[in-house]
């Protein structure tokens, strides 16, 4: 990639591209207040140490990283992930162009402004929601500018999603170019040592990256001017934080900018330039200029290191033009032999960023299910005349579905409306990532004689949440649709149950159940379908696992739908388990913590026994109705923009626990007079 275009990136990737994107307003399910808030809580940024001389812009706070503490961070309750990070597994490849223990996928999403990104979620429905985790291996968090702030923590919703879904996520360290702001200071900040020989920059990553609960950072050292005494300085402090970082856990990226002279100087491979670098992280972000010869040589050069490859990601931009963009993949991921490097994309978001301002999420997640699954949209029969390769096409997916109880209801973590038992109790359009359940990893494999019918995540009506799955089409044979692959444990009193609703045409439901793997890459499971109740009306169905081998494993859940003719059927929820739902407890010491007219503060407890899957804040109206305010995995709160209704004295909250098959706690109440 030449020069010029490289400038192009480095604008579009910072403050310029994250100002472009629209600011939110405060929560879910509230409404939009004129201004910002006073209590709202953001994402957090930082300096290294020194901040630049003037005042920041309207809504920029400058920080010094050096000086964070976590005692001593505000929003830290409303800024942690809750989530661990989830082991995953590697069901049989659904085509045979997929490889496992291959390339890997690296995504660089910037996800909202540097300044002024909400902590947990926003009131619009228009948001990246990422859903295809299942090709990916790494998210990094991707920000920053040199007038607020250069070191991001990614959002708490984000990594809960992410780590739901196996994936970790890295904040982003961005020493921006001279051309856009950034100052030679800003890396020495970085790299500094104090008395004893440390670099104190290297330990307060750690403890961020400790603190929010997520897995890492990627640096991007690309203010040029540097000399060798500066590269020395910057290995040093980039040992430093791999060995800090190995120790508990976490992972270092670094980006292929510095090199060993000092400057900047992006060479598209490993080489002599930058493998000190590399070797001193756990893997690289090889710049866009890569040929195929240099990846070649990169992966060698890997190798004789002692290194896998596949550490190697190589860039992929695809900010302006998506699948538009013409790509060498056979220099990354040849289809006839062993893959090359790995693949790193930069900025993916733009399946909603090129949509027109009248996007809806059904819009953007077309446009997502174009880009990751490919043009035929079913993984399981890619379209070879396709010139943009898909992950789906050379990655095999990835699920985390492996203990019991299991449920879905196929939320997004976005929607126009949220429901809950399939009515409405917030009109409010939303997003909280968070939310966000475990997903298909296969979007969508249909398995028929006859037409294909559409599937689809759809946001007119649901379950839960704000979405469910709608299969529309003429069926002139059976179809069956691969929900979820699993490794799941069959007991004697294993119960699959489905949440769904037929609203047009005549269709017959068998809920289809794979007790092993299929025979190899592309070929289907062997599933035995088992009959289901259909009806007009949202329903369960609940199928006990009688028939199938006590102590085997349930490897696939599927559905069949049989009819004629057009059909529209809803798929709202899918539950495994073996002994009844338990409510989780109560929470407790449930509190007002701060309070700016109707902008509030909350925060809690867990109440004993019980998994937490989220927490849901409803509002109890004058008239006895709940409305919804929005959820967590937190244990803090924002709500904003709060007015009286029906002439009240004090509003009334209710704060509920819920389990992981949606069953709510008994609500601790709270009150504010106004």
């Amino acid at each position: 990639m030449n020069p010029t275009r490289r400038t192009v990136l480095l604008v579009a990737g910072t403050g310029a591209a994250a100002a472009l994107l629209p600011s939110p307003p405060a929560i879910a399910g509230a409404a939009a207040p004129e201004a910002a808030p006073a209590l709202q809580p953001y994402a957090s940024y930082w300096y290294p140490d020194s901040v630049p001389s003037g005042a920041p812009g309207a809504g920029i706070t400058w920080r010094s990283l050096k000086a964070w503490s976590a005692a001593d961070d505000t929003d830290l309750a409303f800024n942690a992930a809750s989530v661990p990070l989830a082991e995953r597994f590697t069901p049989t490849p659904v085509n045979t162009t997929a490889r496992a223990g291959q390339a890997r996928v690296q995504s660089l999403v910037s996800f909202g402004p540097t300044a002024g990104n909400p902590s947990q979620g926003s009131g619009t429905a228009d948001h990246y929601a990422l859903t295809h985790w299942s090709y990916v291996d790494e998210l990094v968090f991707w920000g920053g500018s040199s007038g607020e702030g250069l070191i991001l923590a990614p959002n708490a919703p984000i990594v809960d999603a992410a780590h739901r879904h196996g994936v970790p996520v890295l904040g982003n360290v961005f020493l921006p170019p001279a051309a856009f702001g950034g100052q030679l200071q800003w890396t020495r900040d970085l790299v500094q040592k104090d008395a004893a020989g440390h670099h104190p920059l290297a330990t307060q990553l750690v403890a961020v990256a400790e603190a929010y609960g997520f897995d890492g950072w990627f640096v991007n050292a690309e203010t040029g001017g540097g000399n060798a005494a500066l590269a020395t300085g910057m290995l040093g402090f980039l040992t430093e934080l791999k060995a800090l970082s190995r120790a508990k856990g976490l992972r270092v990226t670094w980006y292929d900018s510095m090199t060993v002279n000092g400057s900047v100087s992006w060479q598209g491979a490993l080489n002599n330039q930058n493998r000190v670098f590399f070797q001193a992280a756990d893997s690289m972000f090889v710049d866009f200029r890569w040929s195929a010869s240099s990846l070649a040589s990169s992966g060698t050069t890997a190798q004789q290191l002692g290194r896998s490859r596949y550490e190697l990601w190589a860039g992929v931009d695809v900010e302006a033009a998506g699948w538009n963009r013409s790509v060498n993949w056979d220099a990354m991921v040849p289809g006839g032999s062993a893959h090359v490097v790995s693949v790193g994309f930069y900025r993916p978001e733009w399946t909603r960023n090129h949509l027109p301002a009248t996007r809806t999420p059904g819009d953007f997640h077309a446009a997502d299910d174009r880009f990751w699954s490919g043009r035929s949209l079913d993984p399981a029969r890619p379209d070879t005349t396709d010139t943009w390769r898909a992950p789906a096409v050379f990655v095999a997916d990835r699920s985390t579905v492996t203990a019991l109880p299991f449920a879905t209801t196929f939320n997004t973590g976005h929607g126009l409306r949220w429901y809950e038992d399939g009515r409405v109790t917030s009109t409010a359009p939303w997003n909280h990532l968070g939310l966000q359940d475990r997903l298909p990893s296969r979007r969508w494999v249909v398995r028929t004689t006859g037409q294909r019918p559409a599937v689809t995540f759809d946001f007119a009506d649901a379950w839960r949440g704000g979405s469910s799955v709608l299969v529309d089409g003429t069926l002139t044979a059976p179809a069956t649709l691969d929900v979820h692959a699993t490794r799941l444990p069959i007991g004697p009193d294993t119960v699959v149950e489905l949440t769904h609703r037929t609203d047009a045409g005549d269709v017959t439901v068998e809920l289809a159940v794979a007790t092993a793997e299929p025979p190899g890459p592309g070929q289907p499971y062997a599933y035995t379908y088992l009959p289901v109740t259909a009806g007009s009306d949202w329903g369960t169905s609940t199928v006990r696992l009688t028939g199938l081998p006590a102590g085997g494993t349930v490897h696939a859940l599927g559905v069949r739908l049989t009819g004629t003719g057009a059909v529209k059927w809803r798929l709202g929820a899918l539950a495994v388990r073996d002994e009844a739902a338990r409510a989780p407890g109560t929470p407790v010491d449930a509190r007002i913590t701060d309070s700016s007219g109707g902008d509030l503060r909350l925060a809690w407890r867990a109440g004993p026994g019980g998994d937490v899957r989220q927490y849901t804040l409803h509002r109890v109206l004058p008239d006895g109705t709940r409305r919804f305010l929005g959820g967590t995995a937190q244990r803090a709160f924002f709500v904003g923009g709060s007015t009286p209704e029906g002439g009240e004295q004090a509003a009334r909250f209710e704060l509920r626990a819920v389990g992981e098959l949606y069953t709510a706690s008994a609500p601790a109440t709270l009150t504010h007079t106004w």
